[in-house]
C-alpha cells in the first residue's frame, strides 16, 4: 500500500479521513463563546474546546492511533494530528496557526477541515494514503460523467468520449486498478481496452465560461451557422459550471437546508443534520447559527457510534448525508428515501405557510425504496470502490459501480455463489468458467472497514471483489447482510424460493423462474422499480444581460487559499461560512414541462440490459444575449445517436437504477400492455403532438380557424422539430426520436423486435 506510513496497521474503521470539520474551530467565524482568555501550557485546544466530542471512539484503534501520534507534539488530545495548529501558544489566533514540526504527515499549517481533498495526504492520508489518493480520481471528484453527459445533451461534445473533469488529472499508475482481486482488476482491464472512450487515461478541466459581452458578439467572417453553435458551446459551458458542478467534493457545495456538508472525505464521514445546527458540547460553536456538523464525531462503520447529547445516536453513514448532493440528476438520493421533486409548497405548514424548501426544491412522498425501509443505508450496498474508486480514472458511474442484484439474491437457479464472473453485466467480455464462488478472507485494503466473521464465505460481486458485510452462513444455503445501521438481515434468495416453492405470487414465479428471458435480458429493477422521477422537458435559460451572474463551481473549487507562508490551508474561494466564491458572467435558470413517476419507460442501458429510463438532460436551450434580445429560441441539439450514427434529438432519456425497489414488482399489464413503456409515449403519444409550432389563444372564426384580433400575442413558443410528447422515443415503425443514454455506445431505446414481442407475449402464461 502506497505512501502510508501507518496504513499497513489493521485499522477498525474504513473512514478516509482523521477529521473534524468546517465547525471545529468555530471561533473563527461563529458567534459562540469567543472570549476566552489565553490559556497556559500545552493542549490549548481541549482547554477552550472543552466539552469537544472525541473524533472517534475513544476505545478504538484508531482514536488511539491519533492520540499516539499527538503525543510527540505536546497534545495528548490528538487535535493536531488532524488540524495542526500550536497547542502550546493558548491565544486563539496564535493557536490557530502552523502546525508541529513533527507532524505525521507533514502539515505545515493550521487547516479547519482536515477532510477536504486539497489538504487530506497529510491529515487522512497518513493513515489512508491509498483511499485518499484513489478519491481524487473518482467520480465525486472528477464529476467526469456528469459532466460530459450533460454536453452530449447541448450537442457540445456530439461523441460519448469522456475528456473533462473538475480539475485536470491523470491516471499515472497505468489501467491495472490499485484495489481489487485479481480476478476483479482482470474484469477491469478488459472492460477498459472495449471502452476506452468510458475509461480516460487523462482528463481535462472543464474549459472557461465567458467573461466578457464581446465573447458573445459575432466574429468578422464567422458564418451565422458556426456563431449559433459557439454561443450554444459558451452556454453550455456556463450551465455545467454553475448549476451542476456544486456537488463535487473538492467543494463544499450550496449553503443551505439539507445541503450543509464538509470537504473532500468530511463531505460523507461527518454528520450534517439538514438543519446544519450544531447539537454538541464545544462552547465555542453558536447553536443557533446554521452550517455546522451535528456534532464533532465522524460516521463510518456499524461500530462507530455518533451520539448526541440529547441521547440520539445511529451509526453507519445515513442516506441523509448522501442526499445533500444526490438530489439532482437521477435524484436516486431523494428517491431511496421516497422523495419526489414538485413546483407546489402543498401541503401547507402552520400559519399557512408553503412547505419549506429542501436542497431549494419542495417534495411529494411517494413510496421508499424497501432496503431503506429495512434500514439499509447506501454503503450496505456500495462497496468502497463504489464510493472511493480503484485509482481508475471512470468516466461513469458504470464504470465505476460494481454491484448487481444477484450478487446477493442470486437467481431462481443458481445461488449467488454458483453464478459466473461477470453475470449481471452483458458487456461481452470474456470471463472465467464455472462459479464464481466465495472469498474466505479478505484484502488488506478491506480491512480497514468493520470486520464480520467469515462464517461460510464473503458472497463475492459480479466483477470478484468480496462484499464484506454479505456472508453465507456455515453448511446452508442462507445469506446474512450485516448493515451499518445495526441490524442483520437475512437476504432472500430467489434459488431458494424456486427450490421450495415460496414465491410470494403466481406472477412472481412466472416472471422469475418460467420465463427465463427476463433474468437474462432485463435488470432486476426493471421489473421491481415501483417509480421514477421523470421530469420531462428541461428548459434551460442562460441570461447574459449585464448583472446577471452566478456561481462558478469549478473556478471556485480550483481556487485554493493558503496562508501567509503559501501553506495550503485547503479552503477554496468558497468553502468557509460567509465567503461568496467565484462569479461567471451570465445566469442560468431551469424549468420543466411536466412531472410523472408511474409506469417508468424501458429501454436499453450500457450493459445490453432491458432497465428503466427516466429524463436525464432533455435540453431545450434559450440564450439572452447582452442586450436582452434572444441569440438561441428553444433550440434542441442534434446528436448521432441514433441507428448508424444516424441524427436524433439530443433530449436525453437516460438508463437509470431508480433505487426505488419494492417487493411487488410492477404488474405485467404495465410492461405488456403498456405502449408507454414501449416508448412511443404516454397512451400512444397522442398528446402534445403540435409543439414544433406556436400556440396562440384568442378568439377564433371556428369555421376556419383563423383568429379574429389582429392584435394577438403567442401563448406557446414553438420548439423547432419538436412535433411528438416529451415521453415518445421512438416510432412504431423504429424511427428515433431521442437520445437514450449519453454515455454508452451499447445504450438504446428497445428495438423493433424486443417492442413486437412485448406487444404480443402472452399475459396468461399458466
Amino acid at each position: 500500500m502506497r505512501g502510508s506510513i501507518i496504513s499497513k496497521l489493521k485499522l477498525t474503521v474504513l473512514a478516509t479521513l482523521l477529521v473534524s470539520t468546517t465547525s471545529l474551530f468555530g471561533a473563527m467565524h461563529s458567534k459562540g463563546d469567543t472570549a476566552h482568555k489565553s490559556v497556559s501550557g500545552g493542549d490549548s485546544c481541549v482547554k477552550c474546546h472543552n466539552g469537544i466530542e472525541s473524533i472517534r471512539d475513544t476505545h478504538s484503534d484508531m482514536m488511539k492511533q491519533i492520540i499516539d501520534l499527538g503525543k510527540i507534539a505536546g497534545d495528548t488530545g490528538g487535535c493536531t494530528v488532524c488540524h495542526g495548529g500550536n497547542p502550546e501558544d493558548g491565544t486563539v489566533k496564535g493557536s490557530h496557526m502552523g502546525a508541529p514540526s513533527s507532524h505525521a504527515g507533514g502539515l505545515a499549517t493550521f487547516v479547519r477541515d482536515p477532510g477536504s481533498i486539497w489538504i487530506a495526504e497529510k491529515t487522512c492520508g497518513i493513515c489512508h494514503a491509498d483511499t485518499v489518493a484513489n478519491t481524487k480520481k473518482s467520480l465525486m471528484a472528477t464529476e467526469a460523467g456528469k459532466i460530459q453527459g450533460n454536453l452530449h445533451s447541448w450537442g457540445s461534445e456530439p461523441t460519448k468520449k469522456v475528456k473533462f473533469a473538475n480539475y485536470d488529472i491523470k491516471d499515472e499508475d497505468g489501467k491495472t486498478p490499485a484495489w481489487g482481486t485479481k480476478t476483479y482488476k482482470d474484469y477491469m482491464v478488459a472492460l477498459m481496452d472495449k471502452y476506452p472512450d468510458q475509461f480516460p487515461t487523462e482528463l481535462k478541466q472543464l474549459p472557461m465560461a465567458p467573461s466578457s459581452p464581446d465573447q458573445l458578439k459575432q466574429k468578422s467572417g464567422e458564418s451565422d451557422d458556426a456563431y449559433l453553435a459557439r454561443i450554444g458551446y459558451e452556454a453550455s459551458i456556463t450551465y455545467q459550471r454553475s448549476d451542476c458542478q456544486r456537488c463535487h467534493i473538492g467543494v463544499r457545495g450550496r449553503k443551505g437546508r439539507g445541503d450543509w456538508r464538509g470537504m473532500g472525505c468530511s463531505a460523507c464521514h461527518m454528520p450534517y443534520a439538514n438543519e446544519g445546527i450544531y447539537e454538541g458540547n464545544d462552547p465555542t460553536i453558536d447553536k443557533k447559527e446554521h452550517g455546522h456538523m451535528l456534532v464533532h464525531t465522524m460516521q463510518a462503520t456499524r461500530d462507530q457510534k455518533v451520539k448526541t447529547p440529547s441521547g440520539a445516536e445511529f451509526s453507519g453513514i445515513h442516506p441523509e448525508t448522501c442526499n445533500s448532493c444526490h438530489n439532482r440528476g437521477k435524484r436516486i438520493g431523494v428517491s431511496y428515501v421516497g422523495l419526489m421533486e414538485q413546483p407546489y409548497g402543498s401541503p401547507l405548514q402552520a400559519g399557512g405557510k408553503s412547505q419549506s424548501k429542501h436542497h431549494g426544491k419542495r417534495y411529494k412522498h411517494i413510496k421508499e425504496d424497501l432496503h431503506f425501509e429495512a434500514g439499509m443505508t447506501c454503503q450496505d450496498c456500495h462497496t468502497s470502490i463504489d464510493m472511493h474508486g480503484d485509482g481508475t480514472l471512470f468516466g461513469t458511474t458504470l464504470g465505476q459501480v460494481e454491484i448487481e442484484c444477484s450478487d446477493c439474491h442470486g437467481t431462481s437457479e443458481k445461488y449467488p455463489w454458483e453464478l459466473k464472473i461477470g453475470f449481471g453485466e452483458k458487456f461481452g467480455i470474456e470471463t472465467p468458467e464455472g462459479a464464481r464462488g466465495m472469498a474466505k478472507e479478505l484484502p488488506e485494503w478491506m480491512k480497514m472497514g468493520m470486520e464480520y466473521p467469515v462464517e461460510g464465505g464473503y458472497i463475492l460481486t459480479t466483477r470478484g471483489n468480496p462484499l464484506g458485510n454479505v456472508v453465507k452462513a456455515k453448511g446452508a444455503n442462507k445469506v446474512t447482510t450485516h448493515l451499518a445501521s445495526g441490524k442483520d438481515l437475512d437476504t432472500p434468495l430467489l434459488k431458494a424460493k424456486a427450490v421450495h416453492n415460496t414465491w410470494k405470487s403466481a406472477n412472481a414465479k412466472v416472471a422469475m423462474g418460467d420465463v427465463k428471458a427476463h433474468m437474462e435480458n432485463l435488470e432486476c429493477y426493471a421489473c421491481h422499480s415501483d417509480w421514477a422521477p421523470q421530469c420531462y422537458g428541461c428548459h434551460i435559460k442562460v441570461d447574459y444581460t449585464p448583472g446577471k451572474s452566478k456561481m462558478d463551481w469549478i473556478a471556485s473549487g480550483s481556487s485554493l487559499m493558503k496562508d501567509a507562508k503559501g501553506n495550503l490551508t485547503g479552503e477554496t474561494s468558497e468553502s468557509i461560512l460567509g465567503t461568496k466564491g467565484k462569479k461567471l458572467m451570465g445566469k442560468p435558470s431551469e424549468t420543466r414541462s411536466y412531472l410523472r413517476w408511474e409506469d417508468p419507460i424501458l429501454g436499453i442501458n450500457g450493459e445490453n440490459l432491458v432497465t428503466p429510463i427516466m429524463p436525464g438532460c432533455q435540453v431545450t436551450y434559450t440564450v439572452v444575449g447582452p442586450d436582452g434580445k434572444s441569440i438561441i429560441l428553444n433550440k434542441q441539439a442534434q446528436v448521432p445517436d441514433g441507428p448508424g450514427g444516424s441524427l436524433v434529438a439530443g433530449t436525453d432519456m437516460s438508463p437509470v437504477q431508480p433505487h426505488t425497489s419494492g417487493r411487488k414488482a410492477r404488474s405485467c399489464e404495465s410492461c405488456h400492455s403498456n405502449p408507454k413503456t414501449y416508448g412511443y409515449g404516454i397512451q400512444n403519444g397522442q398528446f402534445m403532438t403540435g409543439q414544433g409550432t406556436d400556440k396562440y389563444m384568442d378568439l377564433q372564426d371556428l369555421r376556419t380557424g383563423k383568429f379574429v384580433p389582429t392584435s394577438k400575442t403567442v401563448q406557446m413558443k414553438g420548439i423547432p422539430g419538436m412535433d411528438y410528447d416529451w415521453s415518445k422515443i421512438v416510432t412504431k415503425d423504429g424511427k428515433q426520436l431521442q437520445t437514450v443514454g449519453t454515455h454508452w455506445p451499447d445504450s438504446r431505446p428497445l428495438d423493433q423486435n424486443q417492442r413486437e414481442r412485448m406487444e404480443k407475449a402472452d399475459l396468461n402464461v399458466k
